[in-house]
């Protein structure tokens, strides 16, 4: 068994729904149900026992310690984070708590299970701390993508607290043996991915005959990596990763917002055209950039491909196709998430948030 944090999110559900298609292994699925955390991702598993469901927090030492004994996991997968660089720039504090805060307990928690277990058992545990590049900072056009080594620099809110997040991790490691991975992915895009994002915030808007905004020049540039690669990647590095190493996690995808917009575009005017017969790229509109927005992000996936034998298996273009699809035949899912419906069903079925 293992335990999932912020398995209800957009690349925790996609692992837990992957980790189930491949496996009977049962998965504690720990989520607090913020904005971004939908049990709507999970509706294939609601009947199945493999699926342990609970609502919590992070930060609830109590409560992991109690998981932690009663279900004895072999693994602790971390998703659970604050991660939308514009709500850290408005709101800072909560990025803190969850972020810091959230892994300190977590990697706390773990170190005193840890010490209860048998030799063997400690031997075979694994915790693997999912990250960011963006706790690298910004690439200059001509410079070479992020390998493991490269010097943070992190300039924005998120980016410091998951910098942060991932110092703790390395010195429980160092300091206390803890058996800890860490993995950096570049932009994940796919289903479920909460409408504020870059992607699916263009698809919505642009059916919804909204401006798509692109922030200042829109020549930004990512790495972009479909969400199933993503969540391959770090089942080998479950598999096979060395405790106290770092895998960086990429697509080879490099390419601008700009050109991102243009794409999701295309591919909208081939798949739903406009009733006026005009292309969605008339929607796009120029904003006023972000503070501190980085000018580009690119991954160096070499060492998982020479270590662990992973390479992403989607192209941009056939991830991007089944991203489109995905949101045309699941608009009652996008309808759910933006009308406040949901936050209604968790206050219901779970209570107000204490």
């Amino acid at each position: 068994m293992i335990l999932v944090t912020g398995g209800a999110g957009f690349i925790g559900a996609n692992f837990t729904l992957d980790w189930l298609h491949a496996s009977d292994e049962p998965i504690i699925n720990l989520d607090k149900l913020t904005y971004a955390g939908n049990l709507e991702n999970l509706a294939s598993l609601a009947n199945d026992p493999r699926h342990i469901f609970v609502r919590g927090d992070i930060c609830d030492r109590a409560l992991i310690d109690s998981l932690l004994a009663t279900h004895q996991p072999r693994a602790i997968v971390h998703f659970a984070a604050e991660s939308h660089v514009d709500r850290s720039i408005h709101g800072p504090g909560e990025f803190l708590r969850s972020n810091v805060e959230g892994t300190f307990t977590l990697l706390e928690a773990s170190r005193a299970y840890l010490s209860g277990l048998d030799e063997k058992a400690r031997a075979g545990f694994r915790f693997h701390h999912v990250s960011t590049d963006e706790v690298y900072g910004s690439l200059s056009p001509e410079a070479a993508p992020f390998a493991e080594g490269h010097p943070y620099a992190p300039n924005s809110p998120y980016s410091a607290s998951k910098a942060a997040s991932d110092h703790l991790a390395r010195a429980w490691h160092k300091t206390y043996g803890l058996p800890v991975t860490t993995s950096h992915c570049s932009n994940n895009y796919g289903p479920f991915h909460f409408p504020e994002k870059l992607i699916p915030l263009v698809i919505v808007n642009a059916l919804a005959g909204k401006p798509l905004p692109i922030y200042g020049d829109g020549l930004q540039v990512r790495d972009w990596l479909y969400v199933g690669d993503h969540c391959a990647a770090i089942c080998r590095i479950l598999e096979d990763g060395r405790p106290g190493e770092t895998y960086n996690i990429g697509g080879w995808n490099e390419m601008s917002n700009l050109e991102i917009v243009r794409q999701v575009c295309a591919l909208l005017d081939e798949l739903r055209p406009r009733a006026d017969g005009q292309p969605y790229r008339s929607q796009m509109v120029h904003v006023a950039d972000r503070p501190g927005h980085d000018r580009r992000y690119a991954i160096d996936a070499r060492k998982m491909e020479r270590e662990l034998g992973w390479r992403p298996k989607e192209t941009f273009a056939s991830g991007i196709r089944r991203t489109v699809h995905w949101y045309l035949e699941h608009e009652d899912w996008v309808k759910n998430v933006q009308s406040g419906a949901y936050q209604e069903w968790v206050t219901k079925q779970y209570g107000a948030e204490s």
